[in-house]
């Protein structure tokens, strides 16, 4: 009975060591969770950088498409007003020219649209100066349209003798006041 005792008391002590032995040798939770912490903060680097890069290269993408903008605009402040006769709205040949190069250039640019502004030199009444400089904006309007300018790309404004270009009262400021003025903007 001793024995079997002292048997029995080997056997609980041989595995009370097996058990520490064991449970001593696996992983700690804390080192998985370590670890399974360092994937997840690894794979939120990742993500974080693609992010950023993503980020960086729509930045770059919208100030690309920001200066063309500016050098289209750039181009389209080149087109020069085009001049009238004295109580006419009749487009001469060089008005045509300005006209067709307008033409052209909307048509390759088809974000941008145009506002054709009327002006009249001083002389008259402001109604009928109103009314000449609608007269002249629509004459323009019509022509860039039979070049192929969408109509809704194209609007007309008369602001008749109110914005001189030249305020002074002579032929040479008269010539000068006697226009159509072109405002190129873009759609977006």
């Amino acid at each position: 009975m001793k024995r079997n005792i002292f048997i029995i008391g080997a056997l609980v002590l041989i595995c009370s060591f097996s058990f520490v032995f064991i449970t001593g040798c696996a992983k700690t939770p804390e080192t998985q969770i370590m670890k399974d912490t360092a994937a997840t903060q690894a794979e939120q680097d990742k993500a974080a950088a693609a992010a950023e890069a993503a980020a960086l290269a729509a930045e770059k993408a919208a100030l690309e498409e920001q200066m063309l903008q500016e050098k289209l605009l750039a181009e389209a402040d080149s087109f020069k007003d085009i001049r009238f006769a004295f109580d006419k709205y009749d487009l001469s040949p060089e008005a045509r020219g300005v006209l067709s190069k307008l033409a052209d250039w909307l048509n390759a640019n088809q974000d941008f649209e145009v506002t054709i502004e009327g002006h009249c030199d001083e002389r008259g009444t402001t109604e009928y100066n109103l009314a000449l400089g609608e007269r002249r904006a629509e004459a323009a309007k019509a022509y860039l349209t039979n070049l192929g300018v969408d109509t809704m790309k194209i609007t007309t404004i008369s602001y008749g003798e109110e914005l001189p270009m030249d305020p002074a009262s002579n032929e040479e400021a008269w010539a000068k006041n006697r226009r159509d003025h072109f405002v190129v903007f873009s759609k977006k």
